[in-house]
């Protein structure tokens, strides 16, 4: 005989169905006697046993509290209470009225008119959940951008003004063909200058606090030459050029550097909410300072007077503003920072503190001591240096070496070099920079540099070097855990080294 399978359904007191399996020619059989057991009617509960309560039936009135922004809501049933309603059972066995309505109840009294105000300019400029949702540097640099948009809104109205003025809007001889078509040329000059120097790419990720500022002194320069085709409208198609050109790199530029500067600040994936926030911040600080300068140029104010205030304000709040970000990575300034530390105190400076101490403004004459992933030719003037230098580095991704006619310490990279040899060998190079400057290395140095080709006493820094090695493989470990342990990332750089690879020597 077939096994039996017993399909018990839940329900006190109620008797055990059993549903006879016939052979596996029969399985059409089975499945019709499952599906006629699911399909029927469910049996009635029974009455609750003798000496258990009943469960009390719910408020009729109310469902839930709701909390939003802050604010507590009540839902409660509404309507639905006539004679003769039919009632439906609630989850809890609450009669609850057929066709009722449901209604939110505020639990506080209504904001005042101001607090709402608030509240409505707080949802288009701070991002939602703020202050949780951003970093504590937010708050300081959205005031110091806001500041900045504020002035340079203000100075788009006198530069502006002066513009048409002088490319002959106010003067009823000019043709509004001609006009029109100068305007276009200016702007397409703009579009040309942006698209070349887009090509600068990763250059805007290494050192993003300096190009930005950069480009805020290249917009006040664009802004004083569209100023000055107002003493020269004769040249104002060439000047306006120029003008647009500068004007459109710096807007490259900061454009480029907006994104990981919110993302910096943002916690979690609200990426997107702050940007659009931060945003809307530079716009209504735009508006504002339009607005103003409107109003004060109908006094007809000196011209220069008036823009180099504005231009004052401007490049002093984008000074801070730059000053205010706070980033987690390594480039040549804030390791620089990070390293000296290390070096004289042993003590690796916070994620605020290095930011703080980085250098924002390098102007293009300033020297730089060190140079890294350099040339051959930069850093070796003569075979000696290198051959005897050589052995010391054979374990490693990299060379350092001092070139004395350059007051200069380069780092070679081999091909197999990867991320972290070029944070070492950064490491190694500041090292030893600090031993020369030590040592009065360099005076001596220059004391030799007449004779610069295959003189012996140009290996005095080779001991040196032989020290920084020592130094540099029993420290760089404990200079990579403090660094993470202060928050800074090890695991990329921004270190910006040169492409030159030094490759394995070929029979």
């Amino acid at each position: 005989m077939a096994p039996t399978v017993g399909i018990k359904r839940s329900a006190a007191a109620v008797a055990t169905q059993t549903i006879s399996v016939p052979p596996p020619d029969a399985r059409f059989a089975v499945r019709e006697a499952v599906r006629a057991t699911i399909a029927s009617p469910p049996v009635e509960a029974p009455p609750a046993a003798a000496g258990k309560a009943a469960p009390a039936p719910a408020v009729e009135g109310f469902l839930c509290l709701e909390e939003v922004d802050g604010r507590r809501w009540s839902y409660v049933v509404d309507g639905g209470q006539g004679k003769g309603r039919r009632r439906g059972r609630g989850r809890s066995g609450a009669a609850v009225p057929m066709g009722a309505s449901v209604r939110a109840v505020p639990l506080q009294s209504p904001l005042p008119p101001a607090e709402e105000v608030m509240a409505f300019i707080r949802s288009y400029v701070v991002p939602e959940g703020f202050p949780d949702s951003v970093t504590p540097s937010y708050v300081p640099y959205m005031t110091w951008r806001a500041l900045k948009h504020f002035f340079g809104g203000a100075m788009g109205v006198f530069t502006t003004r002066t513009l048409l003025s002088s490319v002959g809007v106010s003067q009823s001889k000019v043709t509004p063909g001609a006009i029109a078509i100068n305007w276009i040329l200016k702007d397409g000059a703009g579009r040309v200058g942006k698209m070349l120097f887009a090509r600068q790419g990763k250059k805007f990720d290494y050192d993003l606090k300096q190009l930005r500022f950069s480009s805020d002194l290249l917009l006040e320069i664009g802004a004083g030459i569209e100023l000055a085709t107002a003493a020269f409208p004769q040249f104002f198609l060439p000047m306006a050029c120029v003008a647009n050109v500068v004007k459109n790199v710096a807007a490259v530029t900061s454009t480029s550097t907006r994104t990981p500067i919110y993302k910096a600040y943002a916690r979690g994936e609200n990426i997107g909410d702050v940007t659009a926030k931060g945003e809307s911040v530079g716009n209504i600080a735009d508006l504002l300072g339009t607005g103003l300068s409107i109003f004060i140029s109908k006094r007809n104010p000196s011209l220069v007077t008036s823009f180099a205030f504005l231009s004052c304000g401007y490049l002093w709040s984008s000074y801070h503003e730059v000053r205010s970000v706070v980033l987690n990575t390594l480039n040549r300034a804030r390791f620089t920072v990070a390293v000296d530390s290390f070096i004289k105190t042993g003590h690796i400076p916070s994620l605020k503190e290095g930011n703080s101490q980085e250098t924002i403004f390098n102007p293009p004459w300033r020297h730089e001591p060190i140079a890294i992933g350099s040339r051959f030719g930069e850093a070796f003037q003569e075979p000696a240096s290198f051959v005897a230098i050589r052995p010391l580095f054979e374990d490693e991704r990299y060379m350092v070496t001092y070139n004395p006619a350059k007051d200069k310490v380069y780092a070679l990279l081999k091909d197999q070099a990867k991320s972290d040899d070029i944070i070492k060998a950064a490491f190694h190079a500041h090292v030893l920079l600090h031993f020369i400057n030590a040592s009065h290395a360099r005076k001596q140095m220059n004391s030799r540099r007449s004779d610069p080709y295959g003189n012996p006493c140009n290996m005095d820094f080779m001991a040196h070097i032989a020290e920084s090695c020592k130094i540099v493989s029993s420290s760089y470990g404990t200079f990579k855990k403090k660094a993470r342990e202060q928050g800074w990332i090890m695991s990329e750089s921004l270190l910006n080294p040169g492409k030159a690879r030094l490759c394995p020597a070929r029979p």
